[in-house]
């Protein structure tokens, strides 16, 4: 969800008044996807090279997680959406965790759509951290070195359980992953949109989806039409 901070200064603004129109967007999109039968939606709210940006800023990110999961986790429950947060724990205030840990359990028997948050995420230390779960289980004698499989790796990451992404959009214009969900987006097709993240919505989320429609995947092999199950 790329170009908040861009949108804001276009408009003579902070960089804070961005990232508050962008909750908007979020709001927005999900009620899309709701509407057009997605079942799987993953947000990118917050990556671990995020901490590198001024305090002022962080803290702002921090109190809009706050604000979202107080505001919307009612609304988002009572239409069906499973909340999960993929990411790190670590260097996230408590009480912020507590909400998160709220959000996920007060969702959990919801299936109308699972809303993954990637926050305090980076790709490159999930897949670490998969890599060394497995290692560990090597030393315990619980599995040998040949059992180390993809399979067994992905079973490890954050996001088990959660189909690969069919489609990836990415706003702002920018043309990267930024270490968003790198193994899991081995075969996912990819739409850059000039547009900042504000403002997006149902318009440009139909628009990405057509787009995506018109691909051919083959995954290696001869070529399927695409249908959209689950968007990143």
């Amino acid at each position: 969800m790329d170009g908040n901070g861009r949108w804001a200064e276009q408009r003579g603004l902070p960089r804070s008044a961005g990232h508050r129109v962008g909750v908007e967007a979020v709001r927005r999109t999900v009620r899309a996807a709701m509407e057009l039968g997605i079942q799987y939606l993953t947000i990118y709210s917050f990556s671990s090279e995020n901490w590198a940006r001024p305090a002022t800023e962080i803290d702002d990110l921090m109190g809009l997680m706050r604000r979202f999961i107080r505001r919307d986790l009612a609304d988002l429950h009572d239409n069906g959406v499973r909340i999960s947060v993929i990411g790190e724990r670590d260097r996230v205030d408590g009480d912020l965790l507590a909400l998160i840990d709220e959000a996920v359990a007060l969702t959990a028997d919801n299936a109308a759509l699972r809303l993954q948050i990637a926050f305090n995420y980076g790709s490159r230390a999930e897949i670490a951290k998969a890599a060394r779960r497995l290692a560990e289980r090597v030393l315990r004698g619980e599995i040998a070195p040949k059992d180390i499989t993809p399979e067994a790796l992905e079973a490890e990451l954050d996001t088990h359980g959660v189909p690969d992404p069919d489609l990836l959009i990415r706003t702002s214009g920018e043309l990267r992953l930024s270490n968003f969900l790198l193994w899991q987006s081995a075969y996912t097709e990819f739409v850059f949109l000039d547009a900042y993240w504000p403002d997006f919505g149902r318009e440009l989320l139909e628009k990405a989806i057509d787009e995506y429609r018109g691909r051919s995947r083959r995954f290696g092999g001869v070529g399927q039409q695409s249908s959209v199950g689950q968007t990143s």
